[in-house]
């Protein structure tokens, strides 16, 4: 048996010895370019490279980039595929010591879910080893609507392992951590609160996105200065080849994306209001009873330009705002908040095998709110800007091994402003007497990390990186291991693990109901920065043909996390804003998934608990966040039924969230006062809870034509048997007996939808 399993280790490494030896006679050749659209001239993300019959192979990066080296001079046919594309397959000859470059092109698929596989060499996902990542296509991701709109945050939380405060919010918790520990990259740029409408949709409009790659833990040293998730999101670049564009309107909002070539490249640019604001004036309303007004947009620019060969230069911006207005008896209130982001990127190939990636970037979130009622006003604002450099080298230096390494350069802002003070007199910078405030925080951040993926053998690989961090403001300077290893145990089964630390300098103070009142600050000397430690252990198969399983387990430790302590009035270290305790969740994921085909989706299950601890908090005893749901079910599915009808569902079941209740009553008043006042004793800190929550939507859409341009009509019916959540519980202590009254969620509701394409 032992001889049985030399001899087959050694026939899977002759291929790889092999090649190393032509490496040494100076045989080898090479192959290197882009992957695009052959409509658009966009480039390809993910896309598949292989040179059939010689295990070689590699996935497109970011970019679109691929390259492969070292090969053994010859002739291959080399096969490209990517989810909605026709295989691509080309007879090649490389030549000994040529670097060839080869752009390649691919059709897409007339009906995006046609029945074409994809095929994944187990070769190219070995030097990758993607712990717990997920990717979705857009094709699916906009036809996942929730009244009316598609959008990203929504199809995340479809995912099993990320869970929601409420049906209502768009927040994503994913694996225990709570929003403010997930890293939103929008083309390289950190986006701070994306969300809109209170939390229901966020502010990523999915008609102007091109990837979404979410990593729900043990992510790379690439990626820093987030304890839980990275969400890296790309834009579209636009259309190189012809001008078009895309109008479409729901109850919501109008969207409108505009697209076309500009000189070596192209440019994209898109926008999407509501305008209840609008149409408010054309609606009766009670004087007594005033409908607020609301209404907010967001707007995406992307322009791209090729300078040569080798050099790309993107410019890309985003811009979001909200507003709540309201004004009766007397009161008048106004709630804001708003995102601005954007980069420049140069991409240059080096060589074949040597891509660079500098990335400049800024991004400015700000929220706060202003109301005045008989002449006394109050009012608060906070924001916080980042001008970031990131600089990045990716070497593919050989078929089995690759290398990563970069700096990453930030100077942030932080500015808070509170007035209770009764007017609207300026303040003093550096002010502080409890009813004024006005502080500014400037500090620098510097990052560098290296990684590297290398398949040892053809059954094992490893990837190990290392990431460096220096805050300058509370003078922390700690390193971050990571590690991650793969064994492919079958041609169709394959194991993986992974561990590292993550810490993380910012802190997020706000409301778990309403993201507008997010409050980002810096961490200073008064506390440690937060620290966590995952532990990964995955499986992946492929148990039929075109499904993918994956099955996760993770244990994750947290140190030095917050929770707002909402009785300090005043205070300027971050000691006095925030209780600083320890947590640590667990849990096991099943994610069954279909990229393709007539009938596409997922059904995904996921079992965790969630654990933390404050001194300060619930007696010191242990409790549950209010995110805590033990269990996860998730289902979704597209079927096209032909090329005019296209059908989906989603359903969603999860463990009722935590929270603090009443668990007796006692009165409370004057001497002679024989009725008093009712108060409730609260539970243990998220003791109780809500019940079990689910939700079926349903959606359709028909494809057909107006003024000979494709017209395309949405129907969707979110909450179909009307089960509405619960947000909040309340008590009404007022008479003899206490009301328990629950604050419920949204009811059923149909939309409809169209686009016009043009």
């Amino acid at each position: 048996m032992f001889m049985s399993a030399l001899i087959i280790m050694t026939a899977a490494q002759k291929n790889v010895m092999s090649q190393d030896i032509a490496v040494l006679l100076g045989d080898e050749a090479a192959i290197s370019g882009y992957v695009k659209d052959e409509r658009t001239g966009e480039t390809l993300i993910g896309a598949t490279v292989v040179l059939k019959d010689s295990k070689k192979g590699a996935y497109t990066n970011k970019l679109g980039y691929y390259s492969i080296s070292p090969i053994i001079a010859g002739e291959y046919t080399i096969r490209v595929t990517s989810v909605g594309y026709t295989p691509y397959e080309e007879k090649i000859t490389l030549t000994k010591g040529i670097r060839e470059r080869k752009d390649i092109v691919l059709k897409g698929l007339n009906i995006t879910t046609e029945e074409i596989s994809v095929v994944a060499d187990r070769d190219v996902e070995a030097r990758q080893i993607s712990i717990s990542k997920v990717n979705i296509p857009i094709q699916q991701i906009k036809e996942i609507r929730i009244g009316g709109e598609s959008d990203v945050f929504r199809t995340i939380q479809m995912l099993p392992g990320v869970l929601t405060s409420s049906q209502m919010s768009s927040g994503l918790y994913i694996r225990g951590g709570s929003p403010d520990q997930n890293l939103v990259l929008l083309d390289g740029s950190t986006v701070y609160n994306p969300s809109h409408l209170f939390g229901f949709i966020s502010t990523f409009n999915s008609d102007a996105i091109k990837d979404v790659e979410l990593i729900k833990g043990g992510y790379p040293a690439e990626y820093g200065s987030r304890l839980s998730s990275v969400l890296n999101i790309t834009q579209k670049d636009g259309n190189r080849n012809e001008f078009e564009g895309m109008l479409s309107a729901g109850i919501i909002s109008s969207k409108l994306a505009l697209e076309g070539p500009l000189g070596n490249g192209s440019w994209f640019v898109s926008g999407r209001r509501t305008y209840f604001d609008l149409i408010k004036g054309l609606i009766d309303t009670d004087p007594e009873n005033p409908i607020p007004d609301f209404g907010f947009y967001d707007l995406n620019a992307k322009v791209t330009q090729d300078f040569g060969d080798d050099d790309k230069v993107f410019l890309s911006g985003f811009l979001s705002d909200d507003n709540f207005d309201f004004d009766a008896s007397g009161v008048t209130m106004n709630l804001f908040m708003g995102n601005k982001a954007g980069s420049m990127r140069w991409t240059r190939i080096l060589a074949d095998n040597l891509f660079m990636v500098n990335n400049l970037t800024s991004s400015y979130y700000s929220q706060g709110f202003r109301q005045e009622a008989s002449g006394f006003i109050v009012s608060m604002n906070n924001s916080i800007t980042d001008y970031s450099f990131k600089t990045k080298l990716e070497w593919f230096v050989s078929d089995n091994l690759t290398a990563v390494t970069g700096i990453d350069v930030t100077n942030y802002i932080f500015k808070y402003t509170r007035n209770f003070s009764g007017d609207d007199s300026e303040i003093e910078e550096g002010t502080n007497d409890g009813s004024i405030m006005n502080m500014l925080y400037h500090d620098w951040v510097y990052s560098a990390f290296a990684q590297i993926n290398y398949k040892i053998t053809e059954l094992f690989s490893l990837q190990t990186g290392l990431r460096w961090n220096f805050w300058d403001y509370s003078e922390h300077s700690l390193f971050d291991p990571r590690i991650a290893l793969r064994y492919q145990i079958s041609d169709k089964y394959a194991v993986k693990a992974s561990w590292g630390i993550f810490h993380q300098y910012l802190r997020l103070a706000g409301d778990e109901n309403f993201s507008i009142f997010d409050t980002w600050v810096p961490t200073d000397k008064t506390v440690d920065p937060s620290k966590a430690y995952h532990y990964i252990l995955s499986f992946e198969t492929e148990p039929i043909p075109d499904y993918n399983l994956n099955v996760d387990f993770y244990y994750k430790d947290l140190e030095n996390i917050s929770e707002v302590n909402k009785t300090t009035l005043e205070g300027t270290d971050v000691k006095d804003i925030f209780f600083s305790g320890v947590g640590y969740s667990y849990g096991g994921e099943i994610f069954l998934q279909k990229q393709f085909g007539k009938l596409a989706g997922w059904i995904g299950y996921g079992l965790g608990w969630v654990y933390a601890k404050f001194d300060s908090i619930n007696n010191g005893e242990e409790f549950r966040p209010k995110y805590d749901r033990r269990h996860d079910l998730k289902i979704v599915a597209q079927y096209q039924i032909n090329e005019k009808w296209n059908v989906g569902a989603t359903f969603m079941y999860q463990s009722g969230q935590s929270y603090t209740g009443a668990t007796s009553r006692f009165q409370t008043g004057m001497p002679g006062d024989n009725h008093g006042w009712g108060k409730v004793i609260p539970s243990q800190r998220y003791g109780l809870r809500m019940p079990n929550s689910h939700q079926l939507n349903l959606n359709a859409s028909y494809i057909t034509s107006l003024f000979k341009l494709p017209f395309k009509i949405n129907f969707d019916i979110y909450n179909v048997y009307n089960r509405r959540d619960i947000l909040m519980r309340i008590y009404d202590t007022e008479g003899d007996e206490t009301i328990v009254e629950d604050i419920k969620l949204l009811p059923i509701i149909p939309t409809f939808s169209f686009e016009l394409k043009f």
